[in-house]
């Protein structure tokens, strides 16, 4: 089961706070609450698992905001303790008519192959999961850094001491947080 997902908030170069969804957008209402936001630097908020800037109205109440942005789990007929999420997959009828002839239906043996293909190659899975994300955040906050170009190749290669020492003169918050997005995209970290 993967972990709740973090976010990392920026203001400009410097790093406010990583933590649950609840947690920054609780720091930043008051941050901005208090007056203490910083007009003139960019706030930027990152999910760390997809390395995506997330945007959150902050406007309102904080618990207007929390209900709106980071809403608590429904209960009721589902499965929200597993935290399925329904979506649109398109596929040819072939398709579907092989995933329907499977036990428990589409939904079921889609979960089943995605399952079998993660554990297939775990140490893949793992540096995957660490690669994208790293090299999103590094487009946006470190794009017109020194070396970072040379430093997404690095990441993509699995080159993590070139990587480490491309990013080593970076503004630190900004440094810090592009290793600890890249733990576990390279063989010397396993």
């Amino acid at each position: 089961m993967t972990p709740d997902p973090t976010y990392t908030a920026f203001q400009g170069q410097q790093r406010l706070i990583t933590g649950p969804l609840r947690d920054v957008l609780t720091h930043l209402k008051t941050l901005v609450d208090s007056g203490q936001r910083n007009p003139n630097h960019l706030l930027l908020i990152f999910n760390d698992q997809t390395g995506r800037v997330a945007d959150f109205n902050l406007n309102g109440t904080l618990q207007q905001v929390l209900d709106r942005e980071a809403p608590l789990p429904r209960t009721g007929p589902g499965r929200p303790k597993l935290g399925v999420v329904s979506r649109e997959v398109s596929l040819l009828p072939r398709h579907w008519e092989w995933l329907e002839s499977h036990p428990n239906g589409a939904s079921a043996a889609l979960r089943r192959l995605i399952d079998e293909a993660r554990k297939a190659d775990p140490a893949g899975e793992r540096r995957r999961q660490a690669t994208l994300p790293t090299d999103r955040f590094l487009t946006v906050m470190g794009g017109d850094l020194p070396g970072a170009e040379d430093a997404s190749r690095a990441l993509y290669q699995g080159d993590g001491p070139t990587f480490r020492r491309l990013v080593q003169d970076w503004p630190d918050d900004i440094r810090q947080h592009a290793l600890h997005l890249s733990a576990g995209a390279f063989e010397d970290d396993a």
